[in-house]
């Protein structure tokens, strides 16, 4: 799927999280809810740093750029070294390692614990980036047209704002891990989250998704998941633009009303 649609997706999740976390008594405080579904969306097009074209590799600058083709060749690497005879080949690693529930995994610990054991600074640097992904998902069509330094200042802007307010008690620092130093250990939740719909996401598509990595199925270890052929779409379709996008818009509205224990 697009940049977009797949930030969608990941807001949409986060608020599915939020109704379910209400209804089984741990409702969220509205920053949580606030934040997490901004985080999600910002996380769900983290997968495609294996992509140099993607939408995160323009949304730090060279930064980003050098990131994506650091982590296009590693996840190539790691392609060929554990490919069985049945996989395909590959010349590039997009949609391989990032694109599993292994790198989903690790990578949601991988910040609960940068935020446990970094601070504030720490909670900071995970807002501001994920702000940053969500204004350019979110936001596409104005954050094509603005400059770079602006979508900056508001991803720091919003980075700010929000852990200023769920600093105060009650207001979600604490939401799930009220042990002093656990502060902010749910922020690896919806990061983890993220990358995980947008796994699924792209196993809508014609392509396919190897979410099971490294787990062989038949004589692939990189086999590509996914619905019936039939029934995939090419990114950027009308399915895509026209079917699923309203659907995520709808089921995150339904969402957001359970969270906040109105339906």
């Amino acid at each position: 799927m697009m940049g977009p649609a797949h930030s969608l997706s990941g807001a949409a999740a986060w608020l599915g999280v939020g109704a379910a976390a209400y209804g089984a008594g741990y409702p969220m405080p509205w920053p949580v809810l606030v934040s997490g579904a901004l985080i999600c969306a910002g996380a769900a097009l983290a997968p495609d740093l294996d992509h140099k074209a993607a939408t995160i590799s323009r949304a730090f600058g060279p930064l980003s750029r050098g990131l994506c083709e650091v982590v296009d060749a590693l996840s190539h690497a790691v392609f060929k070294a554990t490919k069985m005879r049945g996989d395909s080949h590959r010349s590039g690693g997009h949609r391989t390692l990032t694109h599993t529930w292994l790198w989903a995994v690790l990578v949601g610990g991988g910040m609960s614990l940068l935020a446990m054991v970094g601070g504030r600074w720490a909670v900071l640097g995970i807002l501001f980036v994920h702000m940053v992904l969500a204004i350019e998902g979110l936001l596409w069509r104005a954050a094509r047209v603005s400059s770079d330094v602006l979508v900056w200042l508001l991803g720091a802007a919003s980075a700010w704002i929000l852990a200023q307010v769920m600093d105060q008690p009650g207001q979600g620092a604490s939401w799930l891990f009220a042990e002093p130093g656990q502060q902010y250990l749910w922020l690896g939740v919806p990061i983890m989250l993220g990358a995980l719909v947008h796994d699924i996401g792209d196993a809508l598509t014609v392509s396919g998704c190897p979410i099971l990595w490294p787990i062989p199925i038949g004589r692939k270890r990189w086999y590509p998941l996914g619905t019936p052929k039939p029934m995939r779409f090419r990114a950027g379709s009308w399915v895509e633009l026209k079917v699923l996008m309203p659907a995520f818009m709808l089921l995150g509205g339904i969402g957001a009303l359970g969270a906040m224990g109105y339906i």
